[in-house]
């Protein structure tokens, strides 16, 4: 997509601090990272998101991730890793480019994981029911 920023930066009209890439994907530092060492993994090829994507190529994104989380976890000495996904603006997906974000983590880092809530048994029964169906 000629307007797409991601694109343009696999097309290097844009400079990024690349770390890998390969016939399918490419990986380069967040330019607004959440933590020091994170990176984004996406399709060299435009996909808005999960739901437009190939499996095949999700299957090469998260094979590219794992590849990248492992670098970067020897590179920082962080303490774990979050690999995420946002789809669609509801999520928090702010580029329409499929991708992934590696975000090297610490335990005293001060970042919090998503609140839970509590649902009935009932509540639980009917939403696996719904998701069942659809599959």
């Amino acid at each position: 997509m000629a307007d797409c920023i991601f694109c343009k930066i696999i097309a290097k009209e844009i400079p990024s601090n690349v770390v890998y890439e390969n016939a399918h994907t490419f990986a380069f530092l967040d330019i607004t990272p959440i933590q020091p060492g994170h990176a984004l993994v996406i399709p060299k090829q435009h996909y808005t998101d999960l739901f437009d994507a190939p499996e095949n190529l999700m299957q090469e994104l998260i094979t590219t991730a794992k590849k990248i989380a492992t670098a970067i976890k020897q590179a920082t000495g962080c303490d774990g890793v979050n690999i995420g996904m946002n789809n669609g603006a509801a999520a928090g997906q702010a580029v329409l480019h499929a991708h992934m974000h590696v975000i090297p983590r610490n335990k005293d880092d001060g970042l919090r994981h998503w609140p839970g809530q509590k649902l009935s048994s009932e509540e639980m029964a009917e939403m696996q029911r719904k998701i069942q169906a659809r599959l």
